[in-house]
């Protein structure tokens, strides 16, 4: 949704000059509910759940250890198989909102590696167009479905997700163990590429 005379949002390919404003973006939260795991022999289940006082998630930088991908955020793919790309939201000269995806043609998934947005510009339809963006480029690849993992935390997130037509596919109960997520679970969604 655009306020009339507001700047229109340029969504674009991430360029390398894109990569400081990318891994500057505010990609934190707050929620008043969140998403528990109840695990059995046969299955899982989720209920929302208040949360008093709510909560504040601010995701802590990505690991200095951690080798860059090829292709990763802000970067240009170097390993020319085209199978990643990163999209961009500019509001004016403001980069505020990014996807990350990577496809996968042994199974013909797009994996949404990473999709943010700035927070004072949520609830603008920035997500959903990124997320279309991605759609796109999944559907050029021949993708199957589309991909992701979200916390059980970000409840926003997955309420988000669920309107852009994703659903629960699985669940890793240890994935954030040793992390500072420890105790949150991962979800996975995902959705048919149309």
């Amino acid at each position: 949704m655009t306020t009339p005379g507001a700047p229109t949002v340029e969504f674009r390919t991430a360029r390398p000059g894109d990569r400081a404003a990318i891994e500057a973006l505010d990609g934190s939260f707050h929620t008043r509910t969140v998403f528990e795991v109840d695990c059995s022999a046969t299955g899982f289940t989720l209920r929302e759940v208040p949360v008093d006082p709510p909560l504040h998630k601010v995701f802590p930088p990505d690991e200095p250890d951690e080798p860059e991908e090829p292709g990763g955020p802000g970067e240009p793919e170097e390993d020319g198989t085209g199978h990643a790309r990163t999209f961009v939201a500019l509001d004016g000269a403001t980069l505020c909102g990014f996807a990350a995806v990577r496809y996968a043609p042994w199974n013909r998934r797009l994996t949404i590696e990473d999709i943010e947005v700035a927070p004072a510009h949520r609830g603008r339809g920035i997500g959903r167009a990124l997320m279309d963006r991605a759609a796109g480029f999944a559907r050029e690849l021949g993708a199957a479905h589309l991909w992701l993992e979200v916390s059980s935390v970000n409840a926003p997130a997955v309420h988000a997700y669920r309107r852009m037509g994703f659903t629960l596919c699985g669940l890793d109960t240890a994935l954030y163990d040793g992390t500072p997520a420890a105790g949150e679970r991962a979800l996975f969604m995902s959705r048919p590429c149309d």
